[in-house]
């Protein structure tokens, strides 16, 4: 069980972590952009999968810039 804490936690969880405020990951799931699943009314964040994709979001955006 603790290794499905450490990879999946809530929404405030993961903004309490500091990965990114908590109304941009809010707007991100309302995106559809989060990784993630939903459980009842609360949506679990995949935070090793959302780091991945900050990476490569980030490596793009410096690849664009030269």
């Amino acid at each position: 069980m603790a290794e499905f804490e450490k990879r999946f936690q809530t929404i405030r969880q993961t903004a309490r972590a500091k990965v990114l405020p908590e109304y941009t990951l809010r707007l991100m799931e309302k995106q559809g952009r989060l990784p993630g699943v939903r459980s009842g009314n609360r949506f679990l964040v995949n935070v090793p999968m959302l780091i991945e994709q900050l990476d490569r979001e980030s490596l793009a955006q410096a690849g664009g810039q030269h």
